[in-house]
């Protein structure tokens, strides 16, 4: 079950990575309990926090080839929201993303969007994000790469300053019993 990996306290961040006006949003801690509720086995990774894949580069990470890297997108109409997640050195082509899987055209959501939907800032997007989502708009395109062995991926717990390894089959089953779609495909 969940454990702490050792890390070297940074520092403290005061401001509030989680909408703090939505009654329902987990926050970091209450991620871990659920975690620990549903008795998955879980590593955490605390470190300062980060807002880019380069700041990230720059903390010494237990399992950096299974690190997420996450983009909110929608559609031109705001009418379907997509999570594409992939290993953290992949680059994605958005336009080549919705010729492949026949979107409209996509583009990044806005942090207001980010903000109401999955209760996160920019920095702190995260699969565990879609937790969040109260009306199952936000759709996960999970690439295929982190099925592979060992199947372990890296993602925030809704707040940048700290990572979660976790099975990518527990991930993905925790979000469809939250109810959104999960795709697991090949993204380029």
């Amino acid at each position: 079950m969940g454990k702490f990996f050792p890390f070297t306290t940074w520092g403290s961040f005061p401001y509030n990575t989680v909408n703090e006006g939505r009654a329902d949003i987990m926050n970091k801690q209450e991620i871990y309990a659920f975690l620990k509720e549903k008795n998955l086995d879980f590593e955490i990774t605390e470190h300062p926090a980060v807002y880019s894949m380069e700041e990230l580069a720059q903390v010494a990470l237990p399992y950096p080839e299974a690190d997420a890297k996450n983009l909110f997108v929608r559609d031109d109409k705001k009418r379907n929201y997509y999570l594409i997640t992939v290993k953290g050195d992949k680059r994605v082509d958005l336009k080549k993303f919705q010729k492949k899987h026949g979107t409209r055209r996509l583009s990044f959501a806005s942090a207001d969007d980010l903000m109401a939907i999955m209760g996160l800032i920019p920095g702190a997007v995260t699969p565990l994000g879609v937790l969040n989502d109260e009306e199952r708009r936000v759709e996960v395109c999970l690439d295929r790469d982190f099925l592979a062995e060992p199947g372990k991926i890296g993602v925030h717990p809704n707040d940048n300053t700290a990572t979660v390894w976790l099975k990518t089959g527990d991930l993905i089953a925790l979000i469809s019993e939250h109810g959104n779609t999960v795709h697991s495909m090949q993204i380029e």
